[in-house]
């Protein structure tokens, strides 16, 4: 199994987003990034920070921890609110963040059931959980585990998404989230209802909700910088004024966008989501 030093003295092949002396950012294989976001390596503090909090971004997450010499697998569903992973206990974090549909992709499973749930990833798909944890248990080195889960997953993605999803998605990333749902339903001459029950079965929530994930992650994504204003960032996601856009990313994200710039490290928001395409 890798430790920490591993991190420090990583130089492999795979192409690294963040590489800090506690953790590591990397991206998958190819083929995968319409389907995985990244893949982070961690070995965090005693204590659990907010820094460990997954911004709400219609993702699921794979948590691979080994707490005290043991390693458990945990899913966490499509997330719509802040959720942190880990625990005081917890010595490493692998953690596989998925881009939006990507867990559908995994496992066929219809994702308005596991939105914001927490799960056991045995009891949704017991032999790919068991290889995970192999994989984790037996790389000697980090380049060795990433090649790992990237052939597991490669291996195990085979759901097809519906076509109309993948138009609709990305017209949806083209224009950050800023459209109507009845314009999405009408280009593809579909009705509102039929467009939602796709997108629930695909991402786990409706249309308009998560239209509403991508216009405040591209926010997040603006304050990671710290040039731009916080009236600035408004202006360009495209709120009306700027109590509109505190209200809407503090009902979606917990905070205000002072409090996210203020206390929320960017380990886990410097990832940008939704640049997959499907």
């Amino acid at each position: 199994m890798i430790s920490k030093k591993d991190i420090q003295v990583f130089g492999g092949k795979h192409h690294i987003l963040l590489h800090e002396s506690e953790y590591i950012f990397l991206l998958p294989h190819p083929d995968l990034r319409k389907y995985i976001s990244n893949y982070t390596i961690t070995f965090p503090p005693k204590e659990i920070s907010d820094r460990y909090t997954i911004m709400p971004h219609g993702s699921a997450t794979l948590v691979i921890s080994n707490n005290t010499k043991n390693l458990y697998v945990e899913l966490f569903g499509p997330i719509t609110k802040p959720t942190i992973v880990g625990n005081k206990s917890t010595e490493m974090l692998v953690i596989i963040e998925f881009q939006p549909a990507g867990l559908y992709a995994l496992t066929g499973i219809n994702q308005s059931e596991l939105t914001d749930e927490t799960f056991s990833f045995e009891s949704v798909n017991l032999a790919l959980s068991r290889l995970l944890s192999e994989a984790v248990e037996k790389a000697e080195n980090i380049s060795e585990l990433v090649t790992s889960l990237d052939m597991i997953l490669l291996e195990n993605m085979y759901t097809t998404f519906h076509p109309q999803f993948s138009t609709v998605f990305q017209s949806m990333i083209n224009c950050a989230g800023n459209t109507t749902i009845r314009k999405l339903s009408d280009d593809i001459h579909y009705s509102e209802r039929q467009l939602n029950n796709i997108f629930k079965q695909h991402v786990g929530v409706s249309a308009k909700p998560f239209s509403r994930l991508i216009r405040i992650n591209t926010a997040i994504r603006l304050l990671n910088n710290c040039r731009n204003s916080i009236t600035l960032v408004s202006d360009l996601t495209g709120f009306h004024d700027l109590p509109h856009f505190i209200h809407d990313f503090k009902s979606v994200c917990g905070v205000t966008p002072q409090e996210y710039r203020n206390n929320i490290s960017d380990f886990y928001s410097e990832i940008a989501k939704f640049d997959g395409i499907l």
